[in-house]
């Protein structure tokens, strides 16, 4: 800390114990508003009109302009800005002290009257003052704009680190998370109002399946025994579908011990779906519906402008199959190689040649899934499905009938980036044994992710599972498409960082 910061803080402590000394509490119990800021604004300030009202408000000062023993300072609610005049005439002598003690930062609550300035800016005139919270905190100055002190943080790091200071001084900041809220809530509608149920599943699971990733582990001290933080909600919410429900979604928080990246978090929001009576292409078309009813609910808008690009969300999207863009970008038919029993070696081999990175590829599968994230992803910036993906990509999907290789998954990319996952379910029970075996012997070859083997949801697939449509949707994804971010963190109020080392 600068000897200038720490001179800063100190006056702050001094202003404190002056206010305390003359009987002012800096953090009363309660103040109740008549109106918030954007309600004045509208009640109160017609365009170029006043409506002279006493008002009852509260804000953070975030700029400050003494004048004597007059003061204009501006405060900040969650959703607005108003100026407020106060001085000696128009306070007590309680809550002038408070006035002069006045910092950026500090939380007051005002009540006055409505005027404007000669300049026609909507104020209140303050009859009274009262200090909420005093800022012992200062926050960071960056510039002057439109009479703010501050508008932005440019230390991304402190940021993320301090996300409470960057949504009192970002604006951006403010407002992406109150889309992401929004986008929420439309994702809520749209399933409702497609006719599906809002379930609950497990978050702490004794197996960890549904998806290729590493898990988190806890101990429950009671039973005496692990559990694993749910890396997927799926195998339960197919085991609603066995029991009956039709249609059924889940919001869900998902944990997968991995690395951290711009598009990866450890702890991560998915929408999941499940449809009886339905297949992947069924799916296919719920995306679309879904994606085009939140951009329209929290945009008004099916052009999403993201970068330098406009991604238009207008259906149909295309259709295209995932060997066939790994031929078209890579320009080796993987399809052909893989019936011409494509060895590991070999599939190393022509990733070098790509001058794709693959050294912690294990199996023929990882070293395809590298060569489709570097040299095809990029490319699918307007919306796309890439669909009928290697069996062996997939252990929870259904066989398209004929084929050896493929199955009916599919994967929704948009702004180079996947936006989720959705299947035909595999129902067959005996089937997806194997399939899990599978997943096993692929671990056994050092594969980096592959599945548990949950013996439970064997059983419950026994029991029947009508054919199924099913669909993963990444929240995090989605929201920093509409809200044109490029890092999974700026999406995610407390990202998940490196404690910093402390400083006594």
């Amino acid at each position: 800390m600068s000897e200038e910061a720490s001179e800063l803080i100190k006056k702050r402590y001094e202003k404190l114990q002056k206010l305390r000394q003359h009987s002012i509490d800096p953090y009363p119990n309660r103040f109740f508003k008549t109106h918030d800021i954007k309600r004045i604004k509208e009640a109160f300030f017609p365009q170029q009109g006043l409506v002279v009202g006493h008002v009852k408000t509260a804000g953070r000062v975030v700029s400050h302009r003494p004048m004597g023993k007059a003061v204009f300072f501006v405060i900040q609610d969650e959703a607005d800005k108003i100026q407020i005049y106060a001085s000696n005439e128009t306070l007590n002598e309680i809550d002038f002290l408070v006035l002069q003690n006045l910092d950026l930062g500090d939380i007051v609550g005002v009540e006055g009257e409505t005027f404007r300035t000669r300049t026609q800016e909507p104020s209140i005139r303050a009859h009274k003052l009262t200090l909420l919270a005093k800022n012992l905190s200062p926050l960071p100055v960056v510039k002057e704009k439109e009479g703010v002190l501050y508008d932005a943080l440019s230390d991304v790091e402190f940021r993320y680190r301090k996300r409470y200071v960057d949504l009192i001084v970002t604006p951006k900041t403010r407002h992406d998370f109150k889309l992401r809220s929004s986008v929420v809530q439309a994702i809520r509608q749209f399933m409702q109002e497609e006719g599906f149920m809002e379930v609950e599943t497990p978050m702490m699971q004794l197996v960890a399946s549904g998806a290729a990733a590493k898990p988190f582990i806890t101990h429950h001290n009671a039973l005496d025994m692990d559990l694993y933080l749910r890396i997927a909600p799926e195998l339960y919410l197919k085991r609603l579908i066995v029991g009956g429900f039709e249609k059924v979604f889940e919001l869900n928080r998902n944990f997968r011990n991995e690395g951290i990246s711009t598009k990866h978090n450890p702890e991560f929001t998915m929408m999941e779906a499940y449809q009886a009576y339905a297949d992947y292409e069924t799916m296919m078309d719920l995306t679309q519906r879904l994606f085009v009813f939140v951009a329209d609910k929290v945009l008004g808008t099916q052009k999403i402008t993201y970068g330098e690009h406009i991604i238009d969300l207008t259906p149909p999207w295309p259709r295209k199959n995932y060997l066939d863009l790994l031929h078209e970008y890579s320009g080796i038919d993987f399809k052909q190689k893989l019936q011409e029993k494509l060895s590991l070696e070999e599939a190393k081999e022509l990733a070098r040649k790509l001058q794709v990175p693959h050294h912690e590829a294990q199996t023929i599968w990882e070293v395809l899934d590298e060569v489709f994230s570097h040299l095809v992803e990029p490319k699918l910036i307007q919306p796309v499905f890439v669909q009928n993906y290697p069996k062996a990509m997939s252990p929870l999907a259904k066989s398209i009938p004929g084929d050896e290789f493929l199955v009916e998954r599919f994967e929704p990319y948009i702004a180079g980036r996947e936006m989720g996952n959705a299947f035909t379910e595999l129902n067959d029970p005996e089937e997806q044994l194997r399939r899990f075996e599978e997943q096993l012997r692929q671990r056994e070859q050092g594969a980096r992710e592959t599945m548990e083997l949950d013996e439970d949801f064997i059983e419950a697939l026994k029991v029947g599972m009508p054919p199924t449509g099913g669909l993963g949707l990444g929240i995090d994804r989605m929201v920093m498409l509409f809200t044109n971010n490029h890092s999974i963190k700026d999406v995610i109020l407390f990202p998940l960082l490196r404690p910093r080392e402390s400083k006594k």
